[in-house]
């Protein structure tokens, strides 16, 4: 028997630690990707009802195109500014990014309209440095380490949007709107200056763009799959989203500043048990299992999620399961893109997976909210059915190089 169990014991692989220049890098880009997010999140749960102080305020087409701008423009600048990235480096491009982010808080803040609003949005989403980030992680990372770094980031927009859901109402009962904004504004200058004089430089890669075609990421077909996957990801994010909090503030008996009570611990303990099956997958290096699992659970959650939506905690359940799914995807998906792209293009390759995340997001909040009009069930049926074709199509991936 102990021979046995010394023999199991010597055939797992031996844990790679990361090195101190690789945690620290892998930590100060996880905060700036933090911060960044929460002042991406902190206006998606007041602005609704907070608009209405606003010209325009009562039109909710336009509030809803002021939310989605942001997003919108992410998707388009996304591509363009990993591959800036790639040719001028991530820093630069990083404090451009943060400089537009600044700039379109300070016009929200300043704006006595939705329209001006919908204006500032977008011209934060123009900072799309997303990919840049991620790029950057996977340039200071080696390969048996990286889904762990990523793992940092993934955690991050967790605990980002748990934040934002309790900081939002507390930022606006006690700053107005225009004091929300010029708080997101702030925000986005810790980043610029963690970007700007936290984070080591490292070497993106030996040789230059030019000598892989860009054609080769755009027609990878392990890319397209996992491009596909962040935007169902996303998409079932967004859309439970839109009908979750009314659903838990009847079911409960809360009110909407005490959601706070069921998002927060639900976040940290899906943090916490998010972090051994991230090690798991990722010495044993079985991304590609690890991911195909993960999607099947979130068909039979999001199925079963549907015919619970009416037990306050069942749904409760239901919501940790689905971050602790959510956590390990976001770990696991941008470190086998960053496997599979070639070096010179990682920019490029990133900036597509996070332009379909976007997507995913705008999709996921337009079906969700036209679907909650008839019925939550609905959500978590068509949320269930995208996440189905997901996995039908990660089934096909080719397995991951080592």
């Amino acid at each position: 028997m102990a021979n046995s169990a010394s023999a199991q014991q010597s055939s797992r692989p031996p844990r790679i630690p990361l090195t101190a220049q690789e945690r620290k890098v892998s930590a100060n880009l996880a905060l700036l990707f933090s911060v960044r997010m929460l002042g991406l999140f902190l206006l998606t749960p007041v602005f609704a009802d907070a608009a209405r102080q606003l010209a325009g305020g009562d039109n909710l087409l336009l509030v809803g195109l002021a939310i989605g701008a942001y997003g919108l423009t992410q998707a388009i600048m996304q591509i363009p500014f990993g591959m800036l990235s790639d040719k001028f480096g991530r820093r630069p491009i990083i404090v451009v990014g943060m400089i537009l982010f600044i700039i379109g808080g300070m016009v929200c803040a300043l704006s006595d309209s939705v329209m001006g609003v919908l204006i500032g949005r977008a011209i934060q989403g123009f900072g799309a440095v997303s990919a840049a980030i991620t790029a950057w992680i996977a340039d200071s990372t080696r390969p048996e380490v990286r889904t762990r770094a990523m793992s940092m980031v993934g955690g991050s927009i967790g605990l980002a949007f748990a934040l934002s859901l309790v900081l939002s109402p507390l930022f606006v009962e006690w700053l107005g709107l225009s004091g929300l904004f010029w708080v997101i504004s702030a925000l986005g200058f810790i980043c610029l200056l963690l970007a700007t004089f936290l984070v080591p430089v490292v070497p993106m890669h030996a040789a230059v763009i030019s000598d892989v075609p860009a054609r080769e990421v755009l027609n990878n077909d392990s890319l397209l799959r996992l491009n596909l996957g962040v935007f169902c990801l996303h998409f079932a994010l967004m859309a439970i989203f839109v009908v979750l909090p009314s659903s838990l503030v009847s079911l409960g008996g809360l009110s909407l500043g005490e959601l706070w009570k069921v998002y927060l611990p639900v976040i940290l303990i899906a943090l916490v048990c998010m972090v051994p099956a991230v090690f798991y997958l990722e010495t044993r290096k079985k991304h590609k299992i690890g991911l195909e699992v993960c999607v099947a659970v979130l068909v039979a959650l999001l199925l079963l999620w549907g015919l619970a939506t009416y037990s306050f905690w069942a749904s409760v359940i239901a919501l940790l399961v689905f971050f602790i799914v959510f956590n390990v995807l976001e770990a696991l998906q941008p470190s086998m893109v960053s496997r599979v792209t070639p070096p010179q293009h990682k920019g490029l390759a990133l900036g597509l997976y996070n332009m379909s995340q976007a997507l995913g997001v705008a999709a996921g909040g337009a079906v969700g909210g036209l679907l909650g009009q008839y019925s939550p069930i609905w959500v978590f049926v068509m949320a269930a059915l995208l996440s189905l074709g997901w996995f039908l199509v990660a089934r096909k991936m080719k397995p991951m190089p080592i």
